[in-house]
């Protein structure tokens, strides 16, 4: 059967009569009386009673809810249809990072403002595997942080975030408001190694090379409670950090801002025009920037 067929049922059976029905249809009669014919030879069962006006069966009275319901829900499809193409609507597979103040629940809020029907599927991975799910089409996109470019995808900045260090609060660098990377050259650095986070690690040597400095190494960095505890306690070093659920206060820490290098969050998509739901998405980060 066809939908035209059911949508000309219903439209009879609304009206009273094969004649109204086709004028309200904007047809001409004989196509709708041909189309019911065809609809009650496919069903076996007579829908009308043609001696009396069109009069609906008991056949025909059964079978008019059924056939609103799938009119009905012919409509929502294309509804929905029209929602995906539009990007309002559907599903993303989003590859997350812990976000800055719960950044990434804002960007959701407003991302439901704009495209109240899109559904948002967060998945946590590290950075390598999120790239890779997006490159095989696991996921639709990925935030992913300090990489400039990204093997058959492409990258696009959402946010930047400063950075801070921590240094013992007794030494003479404590005193200064804010820092630049060359007051640090002789301190020992704890960072973590390159293995665990290649961007991270390669943001802070790439900007101390271009500041003229290399740091001594320092113990690596293992977690930003157990570093700042051993900066408190330990031989003078220092670490940076990006804010992830407020910037950190320990005894004997002193956090002080960074000149120079920033953050760079990206949203990482495959190669190509955005998909309509993707630039929803980019508009929703860019708005909690």
């Amino acid at each position: 059967m066809e939908l035209r067929q059911l949508r000309y049922f219903v439209t009879v059976a609304e009206e009273g009569g094969f004649g109204r029905a086709a004028e309200r249809l904007h047809i001409v009669q004989s196509a709708v009386s041909q189309q019911i014919g065809r609809l009650e030879r496919e069903l076996g069962v007579r829908l009308f009673d043609r001696s009396r006006q069109a009069r609906l069966t008991d056949g025909g009275e059964r079978l008019l809810p059924e056939a609103r319901a799938v009119l009905a829900a012919a409509e929502r499809t294309r509804a929905v249809a029209a929602a995906v193409a539009e990007g309002t609507g559907g599903l993303v597979r989003l590859g997350t990072v812990h976000g800055p103040g719960d950044r990434i629940y804002r960007a959701l809020g407003e991302l439901a403002a704009v495209a109240p029907d899109l559904r948002v599927r967060l998945k946590r991975l590290a950075p390598l595997d999120r790239l890779a799910a997006v490159r095989s089409g696991d996921l639709d996109a990925a935030l992913v942080r300090a990489l400039p470019a990204a093997r058959h995808l492409e990258l696009h900045p959402v946010w930047q975030d400063p950075l801070h260090v921590a240094l013992p609060e007794a030494h003479p660098l404590a005193r200064r408001t804010v820092l630049r990377l060359e007051e640090l050259a002789d301190l020992p650095l704890r960072l973590a190694p390159r293995a665990e986070n290649p961007p991270f690690h390669d943001l802070i040597r790439d900007a101390g090379a271009a500041a003229g400095i290399d740091p001594p190494a320092g113990p690596p960095f293992t977690g930003l409670a157990e570093t700042l505890a051993e900066i408190a306690t330990g031989s003078p070093s220092w670490t940076v950090f990006y804010e992830v659920s407020g910037r950190p206060s320990f005894p004997g820490v002193a956090v002080r801002p960074l000149t120079g290098p920033v953050l760079t969050t990206s949203l990482a998509v495959p190669p190509g025009p955005p998909a309509p739901a993707t630039r929803h998405l980019l508009t929703a980060l860019g708005r909690t920037a």
